[in-house]
Protein backbone atom coordinates (compact mmCIF):
# COMPACT_ATOMS: atom_id res chain seq x y z
CA UNK A 1 0.00 0.00 0.00
CA UNK A 2 1.24 3.67 -1.25
CA UNK A 3 1.58 5.98 1.67
CA UNK A 4 -0.86 8.78 2.78
CA UNK A 5 -0.59 11.75 3.62
CA UNK A 6 -2.70 15.14 4.31
CA UNK A 7 -1.86 18.62 3.32
CA UNK A 8 -2.44 20.91 6.83
CA UNK A 9 -3.37 24.00 4.36
CA UNK A 10 -6.67 22.34 4.17
CA UNK A 11 -7.27 22.44 7.72
CA UNK A 12 -5.69 25.80 8.02
CA UNK A 13 -8.30 28.26 9.98
CA UNK A 14 -8.45 25.22 12.22
CA UNK A 15 -4.75 24.93 12.29
CA UNK A 16 -4.05 28.38 13.24
CA UNK A 17 -6.62 28.37 16.28
CA UNK A 18 -5.42 25.59 17.92
CA UNK A 19 -2.81 23.56 16.22
CA UNK A 20 -2.84 20.10 18.64
CA UNK A 21 -6.57 19.49 18.42
CA UNK A 22 -6.08 19.59 14.57
CA UNK A 23 -3.19 17.36 14.52
CA UNK A 24 -4.88 15.08 17.51
CA UNK A 25 -8.05 15.20 15.41
CA UNK A 26 -6.34 14.13 11.85
CA UNK A 27 -4.52 11.42 13.54
CA UNK A 28 -7.89 10.04 14.96
CA UNK A 29 -9.05 9.81 11.71
CA UNK A 30 -6.08 7.75 10.85
CA UNK A 31 -3.58 9.36 9.35
CA UNK A 32 0.32 8.70 10.20
CA UNK A 33 1.75 11.54 7.72
CA UNK A 34 0.62 15.38 7.24
CA UNK A 35 1.83 17.94 4.83
CA UNK A 36 2.73 20.86 7.01
CA UNK A 37 3.11 24.43 5.17
CA UNK A 38 5.03 27.37 6.09
CA UNK A 39 7.53 24.90 8.10
CA UNK A 40 9.44 28.12 9.99
CA UNK A 41 6.60 29.92 11.13
CA UNK A 42 5.46 26.13 12.61
CA UNK A 43 8.48 24.49 14.00
CA UNK A 44 7.65 25.02 17.70
CA UNK A 45 4.23 23.79 17.03
CA UNK A 46 5.47 20.93 14.95
CA UNK A 47 8.30 19.93 16.97
CA UNK A 48 6.05 18.04 19.46
CA UNK A 49 2.64 17.83 18.18
CA UNK A 50 3.92 15.63 15.41
CA UNK A 51 5.34 13.07 17.83
CA UNK A 52 3.14 13.51 19.93
CA UNK A 53 -0.03 12.79 18.01
CA UNK A 54 2.46 9.51 16.44
CA UNK A 55 2.70 11.76 12.92
CA UNK A 56 5.45 12.15 10.98
CA UNK A 57 6.04 14.67 7.64
CA UNK A 58 7.39 13.10 4.79
CA UNK A 59 6.71 16.27 2.82
CA UNK A 60 6.16 19.68 3.55
CA UNK A 61 5.68 23.19 1.95
CA UNK A 62 7.76 26.49 2.34
CA UNK A 63 8.35 29.25 0.20
CA UNK A 64 11.86 28.99 -0.72
CA UNK A 65 13.11 31.47 -3.91
CA UNK A 66 13.85 34.65 -1.90
CA UNK A 67 13.52 32.76 1.60
CA UNK A 68 16.10 32.05 4.30
CA UNK A 69 16.82 28.47 3.13
CA UNK A 70 19.29 27.79 5.48
CA UNK A 71 16.51 28.74 8.13
CA UNK A 72 14.29 26.42 6.62
CA UNK A 73 16.28 23.92 5.75
CA UNK A 74 17.69 23.70 9.09
CA UNK A 75 13.88 22.84 10.40
CA UNK A 76 13.28 20.49 8.03
CA UNK A 77 16.15 18.41 9.07
CA UNK A 78 15.07 19.07 12.98
CA UNK A 79 11.67 17.90 12.17
CA UNK A 80 12.53 14.99 10.48
CA UNK A 81 11.42 16.25 6.61
CA UNK A 82 12.51 14.45 3.93
CA UNK A 83 11.53 17.18 1.22
CA UNK A 84 10.85 21.07 1.21
CA UNK A 85 8.71 21.91 -1.19
CA UNK A 86 7.99 24.97 -2.91
CA UNK A 87 4.05 25.80 -3.67
CA UNK A 88 4.14 28.74 -6.04
CA UNK A 89 5.82 30.40 -8.54
CA UNK A 90 3.29 32.68 -9.99
CA UNK A 91 1.88 32.55 -13.39
CA UNK A 92 3.96 35.39 -15.06
CA UNK A 93 6.87 33.13 -14.35
CA UNK A 94 5.75 30.42 -16.79
CA UNK A 95 5.18 32.18 -20.10
CA UNK A 96 8.69 32.06 -21.55
CA UNK A 97 11.61 29.80 -21.40
CA UNK A 98 13.98 32.33 -20.06
CA UNK A 99 11.64 33.11 -16.86
CA UNK A 100 11.13 28.95 -16.71
CA UNK A 101 14.99 28.30 -17.09
CA UNK A 102 15.65 30.77 -13.67
CA UNK A 103 13.00 29.15 -11.98
CA UNK A 104 15.03 25.41 -12.60
CA UNK A 105 18.13 27.64 -11.53
CA UNK A 106 16.64 28.66 -7.98
CA UNK A 107 15.16 25.85 -7.46
CA UNK A 108 18.39 23.42 -8.30
CA UNK A 109 20.63 25.90 -6.48
CA UNK A 110 18.19 25.34 -3.47
CA UNK A 111 18.86 21.69 -3.80
CA UNK A 112 22.41 21.84 -3.39
CA UNK A 113 21.78 24.05 -0.24
CA UNK A 114 19.44 21.47 1.14
CA UNK A 115 21.51 18.54 0.42
CA UNK A 116 24.08 19.70 3.19
CA UNK A 117 21.02 19.39 5.37
CA UNK A 118 20.06 15.77 4.44
CA UNK A 119 17.08 17.45 2.76
CA UNK A 120 15.51 17.07 -1.39
CA UNK A 121 13.86 19.78 -2.59
CA UNK A 122 10.58 19.57 -4.60
CA UNK A 123 8.47 21.89 -6.78
CA UNK A 124 4.28 21.78 -6.92
CA UNK A 125 2.31 22.99 -9.38
CA UNK A 126 -1.24 25.06 -9.99
CA UNK A 127 -2.95 25.39 -13.54
CA UNK A 128 -0.45 27.80 -15.21
CA UNK A 129 2.41 25.72 -15.45
CA UNK A 130 -0.13 23.35 -17.62
CA UNK A 131 -2.14 25.65 -19.32
CA UNK A 132 1.20 27.53 -20.32
CA UNK A 133 2.64 25.83 -23.41
CA UNK A 134 5.67 26.42 -25.48
CA UNK A 135 6.09 24.24 -28.84
CA UNK A 136 3.54 22.05 -27.79
CA UNK A 137 4.30 21.24 -24.45
CA UNK A 138 3.56 22.54 -20.91
CA UNK A 139 5.73 24.71 -19.31
CA UNK A 140 6.13 22.20 -16.53
CA UNK A 141 7.49 19.84 -18.80
CA UNK A 142 9.64 22.63 -19.64
CA UNK A 143 10.70 23.23 -16.73
CA UNK A 144 11.09 19.60 -15.07
CA UNK A 145 14.12 18.98 -17.72
CA UNK A 146 16.05 21.93 -16.71
CA UNK A 147 16.06 20.60 -13.14
CA UNK A 148 18.85 18.67 -11.25
CA UNK A 149 18.14 15.02 -10.88
CA UNK A 150 17.88 15.57 -6.81
CA UNK A 151 15.37 17.35 -7.14
CA UNK A 152 11.89 16.22 -6.94
CA UNK A 153 8.12 16.91 -7.54
CA UNK A 154 5.03 16.93 -6.19
CA UNK A 155 1.92 16.96 -8.87
CA UNK A 156 -1.25 18.81 -7.65
CA UNK A 157 -3.17 16.47 -9.81
CA UNK A 158 -6.58 18.56 -9.74
CA UNK A 159 -4.25 21.78 -10.95
CA UNK A 160 -2.61 20.07 -13.24
CA UNK A 161 -6.17 18.64 -14.22
CA UNK A 162 -7.72 22.14 -14.37
CA UNK A 163 -4.87 23.70 -16.35
CA UNK A 164 -5.78 21.02 -19.44
CA UNK A 165 -3.76 18.78 -18.76
CA UNK A 166 -4.40 14.56 -18.66
CA UNK A 167 -2.98 14.08 -15.14
CA UNK A 168 -2.13 10.39 -15.64
CA UNK A 169 -0.62 10.39 -18.74
CA UNK A 170 1.56 13.68 -17.07
CA UNK A 171 2.58 11.20 -14.66
CA UNK A 172 3.56 8.39 -16.68
CA UNK A 173 5.72 10.70 -18.90
CA UNK A 174 7.22 12.08 -15.15
CA UNK A 175 7.45 8.94 -14.29
CA UNK A 176 10.01 8.90 -11.04
CA UNK A 177 10.52 12.35 -10.63
CA UNK A 178 7.46 12.96 -9.14
CA UNK A 179 7.93 12.15 -5.34
CA UNK A 180 3.76 13.08 -4.06
CA UNK A 181 0.75 13.91 -5.32
CA UNK A 182 -2.00 16.02 -4.09
CA UNK A 183 -5.13 14.44 -4.25
CA UNK A 184 -8.06 16.40 -5.17
CA UNK A 185 -11.01 16.54 -6.62
CA UNK A 186 -13.88 19.03 -8.29
CA UNK A 187 -15.55 20.78 -10.82
CA UNK A 188 -11.83 22.02 -11.83
CA UNK A 189 -12.90 25.75 -11.10
CA UNK A 190 -9.59 27.92 -10.84
CA UNK A 191 -11.27 30.18 -7.80
CA UNK A 192 -10.75 26.58 -5.83
CA UNK A 193 -14.40 26.45 -5.39
CA UNK A 194 -16.33 23.17 -5.61
CA UNK A 195 -14.20 21.42 -4.24
CA UNK A 196 -15.05 17.66 -3.14
CA UNK A 197 -14.12 14.73 -1.50
CA UNK A 198 -12.23 12.20 -3.93
CA UNK A 199 -14.08 10.47 -6.15
CA UNK A 200 -17.04 12.37 -6.44
CA UNK A 201 -15.71 15.85 -9.18
CA UNK A 202 -14.12 15.19 -12.36
CA UNK A 203 -10.40 14.60 -11.49
CA UNK A 204 -9.88 10.38 -13.02
CA UNK A 205 -8.32 10.11 -9.43
CA UNK A 206 -8.49 6.18 -9.95
CA UNK A 207 -6.06 6.58 -13.00
CA UNK A 208 -3.70 8.78 -11.27
CA UNK A 209 -3.33 6.79 -8.65
CA UNK A 210 -2.41 4.05 -10.83
CA UNK A 211 -0.29 6.15 -12.60
CA UNK A 212 1.88 6.64 -9.91
CA UNK A 213 2.49 4.12 -7.70
CA UNK A 214 5.54 5.29 -6.61
CA UNK A 215 4.15 8.97 -5.10
CA UNK A 216 3.16 9.88 -1.88
CA UNK A 217 -0.67 10.36 -1.87
CA UNK A 218 -1.16 13.93 -0.40
CA UNK A 219 -5.37 14.33 0.34
CA UNK A 220 -5.79 17.77 -0.02
CA UNK A 221 -8.45 20.89 -0.38
CA UNK A 222 -8.23 24.18 -1.20
CA UNK A 223 -11.52 25.09 0.12
CA UNK A 224 -14.53 22.71 1.04
CA UNK A 225 -18.33 24.11 1.65
CA UNK A 226 -18.99 21.18 4.15
CA UNK A 227 -17.41 20.15 7.18
CA UNK A 228 -13.77 19.39 6.37
CA UNK A 229 -12.87 16.69 8.59
CA UNK A 230 -15.64 14.89 6.98
CA UNK A 231 -14.22 16.07 3.20
CA UNK A 232 -10.84 14.41 4.34
CA UNK A 233 -12.15 11.49 5.90
CA UNK A 234 -14.19 10.50 2.75
CA UNK A 235 -10.91 11.55 0.16
CA UNK A 236 -9.22 9.08 2.52
CA UNK A 237 -11.30 6.30 2.02
CA UNK A 238 -11.91 6.74 -0.85
CA UNK A 239 -7.94 6.26 -1.69
CA UNK A 240 -7.68 3.38 0.70
CA UNK A 241 -10.64 1.67 -0.94
CA UNK A 242 -8.25 1.70 -4.41
CA UNK A 243 -5.34 0.44 -2.90
CA UNK A 244 -4.28 -3.25 -3.06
Amino acid sequence: MSELSVQLYSVRDKFAEDPAAVLRRLAEIGFRHVEPYGVLQNVETLRTGLPDNGLTAPTAHAQLIGADQHAVFAAAAELGIEVVIDPFVGTERWQDRGDIGATADALNGAAKLAAEHGVRVGYHNHWWELQSRLDGRSAFEVFADQLDPALVLEVDTYWATAGGENAPDLLRRLGERVRAIHVKDGGLNTDATGQVPAGQGQVPVAEVLAAAPQALRVVEFDAYDGDIYEGIAASRAFVLGLEP
